[in-house]
């Protein structure tokens, strides 16, 4: 039993969950517009998504991410390294517009975490910044990428799907930033900090209608486009609603971040129909 919560945690803690959230997302955007998945772009994704999200939890300075102190988090740096030459692989097999918009995307991630300048604050620590960048760079990622891999033309249907993404991570955030509210500093203007819990969930709520609703702005649209964002809607609104107390230890880290994993499945499944 020992064995398989230690496997699960390094799962967690080594960001192979969050990065597997990531390229889920990017898989619905291949089923929604219905382009080929690219293997190179979604290994590029996954192992660039776990090397920033480690280096943003344990290295932010550069000596913590090389020195480190227990070998649990030199299983997690021997994995981020490992993981850092495999999204240097899988970089090089992508197109010329792939690679500015990935610098550019690599740029705002490496300002989220690091300040240019000594006595700067980074955007995480910006009030109110914090989730909108997150989500800005979660969208260029999962809808951005595919669309320039495939030199799609870029017009209202994908300006709303952009849109939708944006908003559907910003709901995804919202649960981590109810579970951090009594350690993060007060200066960080956080949701919960600035409305307070129930109207962050109030916020998620109207968030996840919006979502919905657009998708009858698009000028092209499927019955099963509209029954799998509903049933993601659905699961949105029962992880924003469940009681604050009842959950548990793994209830943010593994299935609030895991629901895109599950709308992958549902796209999946309900396409076989």
């Amino acid at each position: 039993m020992r064995t398989l919560k230690f496997i699960f945690d390094f799962y967690l803690d080594a960001s192979i969950h969050v990065a597997l959230a990531v390229i889920s997302l990017m898989g619905c955007t291949f089923y929604f517009l219905n382009i080929s998945w690219n293997l190179s772009l979604m290994g590029f994704v996954f192992f660039s998504t776990v090397v920033c999200y480690n280096f943003i939890k344990y290295g932010v300075e550069a000596y913590k991410y090389i020195i480190v102190s227990n070998s649990y988090h030199k299983g997690i740096q021997v994995f981020s390294f490992l993981s850092f030459g495999l999204a240097m692989y899988f970089f090089v097999q992508l197109n010329t517009s792939i690679w500015i918009a990935v610098v550019v995307l690599g740029l705002l991630s490496t300002l989220y975490a690091v300040p240019l300048l000594p006595d700067a604050k980074n955007l995480r620590n910006l009030a109110g910044f914090k989730v909108y960048i997150v989500a800005l760079v979660w969208t260029g990622f999962t809808v951005l990428l595919p669309v320039l891999d495939v030199d799609y033309s870029i017009g209202w249907d994908i300006g709303v799907l952009m849109a939708q993404r944006f908003i559907l991570v910003l709901v995804l955030l919202l649960p981590f930033e109810i579970r951090d509210l009594k350690w993060d500093d007060q200066n960080l203007r956080t949701l919960p900090q600035v409305l307070g819990v129930k109207k962050t969930i109030g916020l998620g709520l109207g968030l996840t209608m919006l979502f919905f609703t657009l998708t009858f702005l698009k000028d092209e649209i499927t019955t099963m486009e509209i029954w799998t964002r509903l049933v993601l809607g659905i699961l949105l609104i029962s992880v924003l609603l469940v009681n604050q107390k009842k959950r548990g230890g793994y209830f943010v880290s593994f299935w609030v971040e895991g629901i895109p994993i599950i709308w992958l499945a549902v796209l999946r499944m309900a396409s076989n129909f």
